[in-house]
């Protein structure tokens, strides 16, 4: 285990979110390829899989639950120095893994067929979509585990080895991707079903590389067989900081959902730029995010050992560091998109749609970047609450408009986007407030009492 609670806050934060950042940027070079392999199959697959791929947000907000809860438990545990408190959360979020994991296997599977016909532009793309969901959601069945114990290892500071086992399973990734898609050295031509099939293949080596670590290698946290029997109380400990920032993705796929249906009347076109986009986008926020997922271990650990400067100084580097980054991206998004855009589709009306979509979302760089750094600070103190309160206002603020707008004649595509930046401003606005408050609430520690025990329950 690393400990947080000493040493320079800032560089505890640039250490883990660099390391983070190289499997991020290597994963979303695996995005990026297949999505550039895809793109030679037509503008329909592009669309197939972007449409098909919106469903990880329902993974993400799922595993963000686990995830979340778990960093949070553990970390402040290990804040505390209570080592067996520790690997009892761990225990039961691997279970807990495995059951969720399971029921989102049956349902993804009864709703493959509704899902891709009713967002689908044409027949062309609801069938691609429905072919590549054949074996991609087998293989974000599996991010379950991997999440779990990759978030217990974050907890206790230490990224080095998972990172390590991602670049491993997305190199796989990004060599399987183009033979099974074209159906080189002798293997089957799979077109945007072999994509799956190769995120499949990957992210099972990942699975069982990581449990192989923790067998061998790790020893702060091990499996114990004892612990597996579901414990109702640590459940609802990790679930009560989890499920409100699960619920937070949860609104994004439901934002996502919304943009689909309001622009498919903009044909295929519409649908693969704003899927490019929105790929792209995802590549270009990875240092952000990164940073993010650095911080709430380090808040966190310092929570639970009730280190409120240094809980601070971590807010105070964050904010800026998050900020200066977005405003880059952002100038970069703003004047350059058809750059961005060019390299993933050579069909001019997708170039269009997808460089203004960026032109006007770069305009919500930087309050992205402070709604992602402040929901980590609130998810390593242990409260998730205010975070999914700010994303729902941001989402009515962006639905309830967009749906007025859209049934107006002359309504454009570009009033989406605008929509867009104007809620995602007033979300980090409102974040601010939020964690201002809280902070002041939160760090004055009272001096005879259980912390731990209290934030477990609270």
């Amino acid at each position: 285990m690393k400990d947080l609670t000493q040493g320079s806050v800032v560089k505890h934060l640039v250490q883990m979110a660099t390391f983070l950042a190289v499997s991020m940027v290597v994963q979303t070079l695996y995005l990026l390829a297949d999505l550039y392999w895809v793109g030679r199959l037509g503008k329909e697959a592009i669309a197939a899989v972007g449409l098909a791929g919106n469903l990880t947000i329902i993974v993400l907000a799922l595993t963000q639950m686990l995830g979340v809860g778990t960093t949070a438990l553990i970390s402040q545990a290990a804040g505390q120095k209570d080592q067996p408190r520790a690997e009892l959360v761990f225990n039961q979020s691997f279970v807990m893994s495995i059951l969720i994991a399971a029921g989102l296997g049956v349902v993804g599977f009864l709703l493959r067929g509704p899902y891709s016909d009713a967002l689908s532009a044409d027949a062309t793309t609801a069938a691609l979509a429905r072919s590549y969901l054949l074996w991609f959601i087998p293989g974000m069945l599996l991010q379950f585990p991997l999440v779990a114990l990759g978030s217990a290892l974050r907890a206790t500071g230490i990224v080095k080895p998972a990172v390590g086992l991602q670049v491993l399973s997305v190199v796989l990734n990004m060599v399987l991707a183009p033979l099974l898609i074209f159906g080189l050295v002798g293997l089957p031509k799979l077109g945007v079903t072999g994509a799956a099939l190769a995120t499949f293949i990957s992210i099972l080596v990942a699975d069982v590389l990581m449990i192989i670590y923790f067998e061998k290698k790790y020893h702060y946290l091990r499996f114990r067989a004892a612990q597996w029997r579901p414990q109702f109380k640590t459940w609802w400990a990790m679930l009560r900081i989890g499920l409100p920032a699960g619920a937070e993705f949860a609104l994004l796929f439901l934002y996502i959902v919304i943009v689909y249906g309001i622009i498919r009347n903009f044909g295929p076109a519409a649908q693969a730029g704003f899927g490019v986009g929105a790929r792209v986008m995802q590549a270009l926020f990875l240092p952000v995010v990164a940073l993010s997922f650095a911080l709430s271990p380090v808040v966190g650990q310092n929570f639970g050992g009730r280190h409120g400067d240094r809980v601070r100084q971590s807010v105070y580097a964050a904010i800026g560091l998050a900020s200066a980054l977005m405003l880059v991206l952002a100038l970069v998004a703003h004047y350059w998109p058809a750059v961005l855009i060019r390299g993933f589709s050579q069909d001019p009306r997708v170039i269009a749609f997808g460089s203004e979509y960026f032109r006007i979302v770069a305009l919500n760089f930087v309050a992205a970047g402070i709604v992602f750094s402040s929901s980590s600070v609130f998810q390593g103190i242990g409260n998730t609450i205010p975070p999914l309160l700010s994303s729902l206002t941001r989402l009515v603020l962006f639905a309830l408009p967009l749906v007025i707008l859209s049934r107006r004649a002359g309504f454009e595509i570009r009033e989406v986007w605008y929509l867009s930046v104007g809620s995602q401003i007033f979300q980090a606005c409102l974040n601010l407030f939020l964690l201002r408050r809280e902070l002041r609430k939160r760090l004055a520690f009272p001096e005879t009492t259980d912390f731990l025990a209290g934030a477990a329950v609270s």
